[in-house]
């Protein structure tokens, strides 16, 4: 028999509950952070067109995964800030590192997903209005 870990008043009962919560997260991002909306519509923008240009199955996962890690740490900064802001409601040189360094995190990963898209869609793209 599998022993079971401690029960916490801080877990989900079901995994019902556990998706519950992982989409009101989702959705809190979408609702406080003015960024969410501005990858999901590049999101939405890439995987349209996408579909309109010939990729194969590597370029499609490839491009899954370059928008997916866009989100990842979009919400793992969200996290970060709330997190910062219940530990440290005071203004502190480390929660400001803290914040910032997350930050750039989803800068990194943005900017890393512009090459990527220019990479796997440019020739693409060109190929399509050059011929």
């Amino acid at each position: 028999m599998k022993a079971q870990p401690p029960s916490s008043p801080h877990r989900a009962v079901s995994r019902l509950a556990s998706f519950r919560h992982a989409f009101s997260g989702w959705w809190y991002v979408l609702c406080s952070q003015r960024n969410a909306w501005i990858h999901a519509l590049a999101s939405v923008a890439v995987f349209a067109l996408a579909l309109w240009l010939p990729l194969g199955r590597i370029e499609w996962a490839i491009l899954i995964l370059t928008v997916a890690l866009v989100w990842v740490a979009e919400f793992v900064n969200t996290a970060v800030e709330a997190v910062v802001d219940l530990s440290s409601p005071n203004i502190h040189p480390l929660a400001k590192i803290a914040k910032d360094v997350a930050a750039a995190s989803v800068l990194i990963a943005a900017l890393s997903a512009v090459v990527v898209g220019v990479l796997l869609l440019g020739p693409l793209l060109w190929s399509k209005w050059s011929g």
